[in-house]
């Protein structure tokens, strides 16, 4: 991710004294770190994780500590944001008997190393500390990780779902959106009224806008193996969590289901023919609800010991439930990254 104020200044508009940003051609970039900052101080300061349950009141404090970039950059009304944040909240807990007798006050923090644009769509990985190592305190640090991460990856999501949207700049955007010109009317008398008209926003079917907004990523992959092998890895879940390092449950039945990548991929087996084509429905988690794309895998031998696969993945959404536009980039990328070149790191299929 490129920092906030490194960016090709032939991309970024230099603020002008009317304000304006001609066209919305060029990048408009806002820093948008103590924004962030207010932000998470404000959602996550003073809330009652517990208050009795097994005689236990946890209390998050405060945040600690935010560091990292933040921006949104806008070109031609769309919203483009961008952000490495690591957090830090303290949070208090205290244990009492059945009678009410206070057994333990404890103290500690929550770490969460890295909030990003990149795994937007993912909850952040999230580490409980506890000063007090004892039995008491332990069972004080679990409660906290077990009901207090629920409240945190809701702040969390809240933030990436804000930022999505323009975070800062949000009301600026849409007080400057384009109200349409007054028409002149001329009357018989030769003078001129002006006539203004409300423009009324058309609402866009979701059919219409799916259609728009989608993309299909294609690849053509070589590996030194046979095609047989290649496609039994694809479809054998005890060797997809080997490469990913990920839990897989995987189908080997027409219509059968699959879940990948910790459940973050889910969908179905549509058409098989081993050693030589996987056609499946894919989803991902974080996409809107209802959509699900279609990838086709066929796998070609021309010599033994050498297949080549070629991908074909239809109606990918271009953008994700929180607005993010970089759902087809991330996807392009995971499927060469995270999947043909873990597989030949791993089962040593390289060219």
């Amino acid at each position: 991710m490129a920092k906030y104020g490194e960016g090709d200044k032939r991309w970024i508009v230099e603020d002008r004294p009317d304000g304006a940003n001609v066209h919305n051609w060029h990048w408009a970039e806002t820093d948008c770190l103590e924004w962030s900052r207010n932000f998470f101080n404000q959602h996550l300061t003073n809330i009652t994780v517990l208050n009795g349950e097994g005689n236990l009141f946890i209390k998050i404090k405060k945040l600690e500590k935010l560091e990292g970039e933040a921006y949104v950059n806008v070109r031609k009304g769309k919203i483009i944001p961008g952000y490495e944040l690591n957090v830090t909240l303290l949070w208090e807990g205290e244990a009492r008997d059945s009678e009410g007798g206070v057994l333990l006050k404890a103290e500690g923090s929550v770490e969460i190393p890295y909030i990003s644009d990149e795994n937007a769509d993912e909850n952040p990985e999230i580490r409980v500390i506890v000063k007090d190592e004892g039995p008491i305190g332990k069972r004080l640090k679990d409660a906290m990780w077990e009901k207090g991460k629920i409240l945190i990856f809701e702040k969390v999501r809240g933030y990436v779902e804000s930022m999505a949207k323009g975070g800062p700049c949000k009301e600026e955007l849409e007080t400057k959106k384009v109200a349409a010109k007054p028409e002149k009317k001329v009357e018989a008398g030769g003078s001129v009224v002006v006539e203004k008209k409300e423009v009324a926003k058309k609402e866009v079917k979701k059919d219409e806008k799916r259609k728009e907004g989608f993309k299909t990523i294609t690849m053509t992959e070589k590996f030194s193996c046979r095609a047989r092998d290649l496609y039994e890895i694809m479809m054998d879940e005890n060797r997809w969590k080997g490469f990913t390092m990920s839990n897989a449950k995987i189908s080997k039945e027409v219509g059968g289901e699959f879940s990948i990548f910790d459940g973050s991929v889910t969908g179905k087996n549509i058409e098989l023919q081993e050693g030589k084509l996987i056609v499946q429905k894919w989803r991902f988690g974080s996409w809107p609800d209802g959509i699900d794309s279609t990838v086709r895998l066929t796998f070609e031998e021309p010599e033994p010991g050498v297949t080549i696969v070629k991908l074909k993945h239809v109606d990918v959404p271009q953008e994700d439930r929180y607005g993010n536009s970089t759902v087809v980039e991330n996807t392009e990328r995971g499927w060469r990254d995270l999947i043909f070149h873990k597989i030949r790191a791993v089962f040593g299929f390289g060219i």
